[in-house]
Order: C-alpha cells, then sequence, then structure tokens
C-alpha cells in the first residue's frame, strides 16, 4: 500500500521558507501552516538535508500534521 495513495503529494504542494534568523515557515499552497524554531528548525533542515523532493513533500505533510477542519478549499 503507498502513503500517498491518491497521489496528493505529487503536485507539490508542500512548500517552506527560512528567515535570516533561522525560522522555518511550512506552507501548504503558499500559506503558512506552521512555524519552526530553534532547535526544532535545525532538526528539521538536518532531516530533509539529504532526501529527494517527494520525500521532503511527505516529511512536510506530517509536520503540518491536520490543520484543515471545516470548508476548506
Amino acid at each position: 500500500m503507498s502513503i500517498d495513495a491518491r497521489g496528493k503529494l505529487e503536485e507539490t504542494p508542500f512548500s517552506y521558507r527560512i528567515s535570516k534568523v533561522g525560522t522555518v515557515f511550512l506552507e501548504y499552497r503558499g500559506r503558512v501552516v506552521k512555524t519552526l524554531r530553534d532547535r526544532a528548525a535545525q532538526a528539521f533542515l538536518e532531516r530533509i538535508e539529504a532526501l529527494e523532493p517527494s520525500r521532503v513533500q511527505l516529511v512536510l505533510a506530517k509536520l503540518t500534521g491536520n490543520f484543515k477542519h471545516g470548508n476548506e478549499r
């Protein structure tokens, strides 16, 4: 069984930005859904350093968790 059975991560909906002070902003379709600071930001960057893009999408999806509630599109 595939982790991404519906192929949603192939569209690369997740991204991240790193600020000058090292804060990492996790985004879903261009909107910030989670912010990582200090040790959490460092751990995230070390974790994805050697991953291929599809695996980075999976890590981002797991870190952002269940953030959509209600009728978001």
